[in-house]
């Protein structure tokens, strides 16, 4: 598995970030979130094409591992990654018309009530021109981006029976990218484990534990199953550990990407987003690697900072309503 070491990160490295003189850790991934979150909606607004979303959120997170969010402010950066993803993904849009939905999300108005000549709009295209050079320079002007959705295009030909499983891992992958998994990990490690975690939720209550379909070696027919569990086949509970061929690494590495994804959806707020309770409850794999947790509660870091109460109005994640159809955005 090729990976490309210059953009791959040790997860330490988040602790020694530019941002990390200035805040801490919990408080920096939630502004990241927060900063990816604008970006979806800048992006679905100017109707993308899903693989440019991927693009620019990947540059997001690669421009702060270089540069701070106190100097940088996360509005501004993601503008610039969707601008410049409009022109290296060949879905073109002016700049004056991004320029006015980043204004019109900011001041809540719809952009067609705002002229094209406005004060405003020519403030925003300036930031994100000026934006854009500080970008180009961090992400060292390498446009090639690797998403885990078109290797979960691989596993869905491989499994394209169980719609059940594809919704949630397609919808899993989005929210790796509120994360900084894109820049610690490869995106076959994301998709597997993406994957793994939608059949777990699928399965029900009765589903066979995250350990057993992430160990190296295929479980032990004397491993006790819940009677109610039945796999649609023998290695189905197995099916992306095998089909990728990951090494005894890569499924480690697994197992630290479902730990980082299954914290990051233990601190969203349940009442705003009820729908998440079951994924909110997931244990972690034992086998990941032990370490102090990343995360802090969201709830408790949108009433605190000089910003509070200003947050972007999470999309909805509610992964039964991602639809694996979303796979025709991949070749737009």
């Amino acid at each position: 598995m090729s990976t490309d070491s210059q953009w791959t990160f040790p997860i330490h490295a988040l602790y020694h970030t530019p941002s990390s003189s200035h805040e801490p850790l919990e408080k920096i991934l939630y502004d990241l979130s927060r900063g990816v979150e604008f970006l979806f909606r800048l992006g679905t607004s100017l109707k993308l094409p899903s693989p440019a979303l991927f693009t620019a959120a990947t540059w997001f997170h690669r421009f702060y591992m270089r540069y701070s969010l106190q100097d940088f402010h996360r509005q501004d950066v993601a503008a610039a990654c969707v601008f410049l993803a409009t022109k290296t993904e060949e879905c073109g849009r002016k700049l004056r018309d991004v320029a006015k939905v980043y204004h019109s999300k900011l001041a809540g108005i719809d952009p067609a009530l705002i002229p094209s000549e406005s004060k405003e709009v020519d403030q925003y295209q300036t930031a994100i021109l000026i934006t854009e050079e500080y970008l180009l320079q961090a992400i060292c002007f390498d446009f090639t981006v690797e998403s885990p959705h078109a290797e979960l295009v691989e596993l869905f030909v491989a499994r394209p029976d169980d719609r059940a499983v594809q919704d949630y891992a397609w919808t899993f992958a989005h929210d790796s990218y509120r994360t900084p998994l894109c820049i610690l990990y490869s995106p076959r490690i994301i998709a597997t484990a993406c994957f793994v975690l939608a059949q777990y939720i699928a399965e029900g209550p009765n589903s066979l534990p995250l350990d057993a379909r992430i160990s190296f070696s295929a479980p032990s027919a004397s491993l006790p199953t819940p009677p109610s569990h039945k796999a649609p086949s023998p290695d189905a509970s197995r099916l992306a550990i095998e089909f990728f061929v990951l090494s005894e690494t890569d499924v480690h590495d697994v197992a630290d990407a479902l730990t980082f994804l299954l914290e990051y959806y233990s601190v969203q707020d349940l009442d705003m987003h009820p729908y998440l309770a079951s994924i909110a409850r997931v244990q972690p794999p034992k086998a990941s690697t032990p370490r102090t947790r990343m995360y802090k509660s969201f709830k408790q870091l949108a009433h605190s900072g000089p910003d509070a109460g200003s947050t972007e109005p999470p999309l909805d994640l509610n992964p039964r309503e991602a639809s694996a159809s979303s796979l025709n955005t991949q070749s737009q």
